[in-house]
């Protein structure tokens, strides 16, 4: 084992995994275990408060409207805490309708709602009601592979001044025209797809995974290669599909 250590903080997990969203836990994990990386996963489920003074990763994934509203409430109380952490380099993952909830307001319910106000953000609903679903092809700078996922949001978001996840290969992303899918900042990820994303994207979570360890440990200097074969065969078979 190395010397290292992860603490992942997932968000009421049992409100939030519409998409699978346990897998993307387990990919993180798995893969830092393979590498002898000790791995802590604390879920917080609305029974205890949310401590992040040991988080190193917060996940949000993403969830039905009920739900979704649901866990808006519990973590209104904790706006201030997860700016600070997203400010100080703590890495933070945000899927579908948890990647919504980063922003000033989005549609939940046929009504809009606040959000966290995390990212200067927002997501308007759809004029014609319309949905925007189906398979997505990225292209994300510093992956050489295509990083693909399923995406089923009725919401338009728009970024501003903030760098997209990717560029939109195949798919409608953030909202059907700017040709553009999630967003980027500091360590922050937040993205409509899902699927799971992290198995079918290796590298992507290997992003995650190095970003963390860095901002944690100064002297960190990269992670170990892993036989990923079967992940980039399931991977290239999904590109090539789409």
């Amino acid at each position: 084992m190395s010397n290292y250590k992860l603490t992942i903080v997932q968000l009421y997990p049992k409100l939030l995994n519409l998409y699978g969203d346990k897998g993307n836990i387990a990919c993180l994990i798995n893969r830092l275990k393979w590498r002898g990386i000790d791995a802590e996963l604390i879920v917080c489920d609305g029974e205890t408060s949310l401590d992040l003074d040991k988080a190193d990763i917060v996940f949000l994934g993403g969830g039905a409207d009920r739900e979704t509203e649901i866990v808006q409430k519990f973590l209104d109380g904790y706006r201030k805490e997860l700016k600070n952490f997203v400010e100080d380099g703590g890495v933070f993952v945000a899927i579908c309708s948890g990647y919504q909830m980063l922003g000033k307001y989005y549609p939940q319910g046929g009504k809009t709602v606040d959000g966290l106000e995390i990212l200067d953000i927002y997501t308007d609903p759809a004029i014609d009601g319309s949905r925007l679903i189906g398979n997505v092809v990225l292209e994300c700078d510093g992956i050489s592979s295509r990083v693909v996922g399923f995406e089923n949001h009725s919401g338009r978001t728009k970024i501003g001044k903030y760098e997209p996840l990717g560029k939109i290969i195949k798919g409608y992303g953030n909202d059907g025209e700017s040709g553009f899918e999630g967003v980027s900042y500091k360590n922050l990820i937040g993205t409509n797809l899902h699927g799971p994303l992290f198995p079918k994207n290796p590298q992507l979570c290997d992003r995650i995974l190095c970003a963390a360890l860095k901002n944690k440990y100064p002297d960190f200097e990269g992670l170990s290669k892993l036989d990923d074969g079967l992940e980039i065969l399931a991977n290239e078979y999904m590109v090539n599909r789409i």
